[in-house]
C-alpha cells in the first residue's frame, strides 16, 4: 500500500513538473487545433488542458513554491468541476429549467449592454459645453439650493514652536498676492496643515473639524468673522474667510457644475437608448419582422 502511494505520488510530482515547465515556458495556448492539446486532469467526464492553466508561477519563485501554486489550481479545478458534475447530475428538472431561464435572461441583458455601450461609443454625442450647462443651472436653480454652509478659504495649522508667528498671523491676513507667496513659502517649511480653497467652495464643517473647538453657529460666524484664529496645547490654527454661500441658498454655479454635467450625460444616454430600442423596433414593424398573431 505505501509503495502504491509513494508511485502515484512521484507520478504526481512528475506531472507537475513537466506541466510547471510548460506554464512557465507560456508557449502552448494552441485551443484551436484540440489534436496538440496536452490533457493535464481529469474530474468525472470533465478534462483540463494545459493551455488553460493561466500563467500563474512569477518570476523568482522557488520550485517548491511553483509545484504548490500550480497543484493548488487543479486541485481547485477538480473540486469545482466535481461538484458542477454532481449537482447537474441530482438538480430537479424544475430548477435546471429555472437556471436556463436565468441564463438565457443574463446572456440577453448582457447582449444588450454591451451593444448599447458600443453604440453610445460610437454614435453619442459626449461634448457638453459650458453654455448648456449653465443654461441647464438656470432652468433649474431650483433644484440647487445649499443643504450646508459653503466657503472659500484659507486654512493654516502650525506648531507653536514656528519663529514669527506674528508675521505669519499679518501675512495670512493680507490680501496682497506678495505677501500670500511669502506666506505660502513659509508655511510649506513649518505648517503641518497649509489648505488654499481660493478657487475651490467646500463645506464649512469639513474645515471645523481640523479646529481645536467646534464651531456652534456658523451662519453667526460667517456673517462676523473673515478671520478666525485659534489654539490648543500645540498649535495655532488660522482660518481666512474669503467668500461664503449659506444653507438655503442657491448653490454657486461651479459648485454644482459636475453634477450638472453627469445630469446632462445620463439624461442624453437615456434618450440615446430609448432612441435606438425605439428605431429597431420600428424598422422591425416596417419591415415585417415582428408580428402579432391573433389567437381568437
Amino acid at each position: 500500500m505505501f509503495l502504491m502511494r509513494l508511485k502515484t505520488t512521484l507520478k504526481i510530482n512528475r506531472i507537475l513538473a513537466i506541466v510547471l515547465i510548460f506554464v512557465m515556458a507560456a508557449g502552448c495556448k494552441d485551443r484551436n487545433n484540440p489534436a496538440r492539446r496536452i490533457a493535464i486532469a481529469k474530474a468525472g467526464d470533465a478534462v483540463l488542458y494545459l493551455d488553460r492553466i493561466p500563467s500563474l508561477v512569477k518570476a523568482g519563485t522557488s520550485a517548491t513554491d511553483s509545484t504548490a501554486i500550480v497543484q493548488d489550481y487543479i486541485n481547485k479545478w477538480a473540486r469545482k468541476e466535481l461538484m458542477f458534475q454532481k449537482a447537474e447530475e441530482n438538480l430537479s428538472p424544475e430548477l435546471k429549467e429555472e437556471i436556463d431561464s436565468q441564463l438565457e435572461e443574463t446572456r440577453s441583458d448582457l447582449t444588450i449592454y454591451q451593444y448599447q455601450r458600443q453604440m453610445m461609443l460610437e454614435k453619442m454625442d459626449t461634448i457638453i459645453s459650458d453654455v448648456e450647462m449653465e443654461n441647464y443651472y438656470i432652468s433649474n436653480s431650483q433644484h440647487f439650493i445649499l443643504g450646508y454652509n459653503i466657503v472659500k478659504a484659507l486654512f493654516i495649522k502650525l506648531p507653536f514652536e514656528t519663529p514669527n508667528l506674528s508675521k505669519i498671523r499679518m501675512l495670512a491676513r493680507s490680501n496682497v498676492q506678495k505677501d500670500f507667496q511669502e506666506l505660502e513659502t513659509i508655511c510649506y517649511q513649518f505648517a503641518d496643515r497649509f489648505d488654499d480653497f481660493n478657487e475651490q467652495w467646500i463645506p464649512l464643517d469639513r474645515i471645523s473639524l481640523e479646529l481645536p473647538r467646534k464651531i456652534d453657529n456658523e451662519e453667526y460666524f460667517l456673517r462676523r468673522s473673515s478671520f478666525y484664529e485659534s489654539t490648543d496645547s500645540i498649535d495655532m490654527y488660522f482660518l481666512k474667510i474669503l467668500d461664503f454661500k449659506l444653507k438655503s441658498t442657491p448653490a454657486p454655479f461651479e459648485y454644482v457644475s459636475e453634477d450638472i454635467k453627469r445630469t446632462i450625460w445620463n439624461t442624453r444616454r437615456i434618450e440615446f437608448i430609448q432612441n435606438l430600442e425605439n428605431g429597431i423596433y420600428n424598422n422591425a414593424t416596417e419591415e415585417n419582422r415582428f408580428t402579432l398573431f391573433n389567437n381568437k
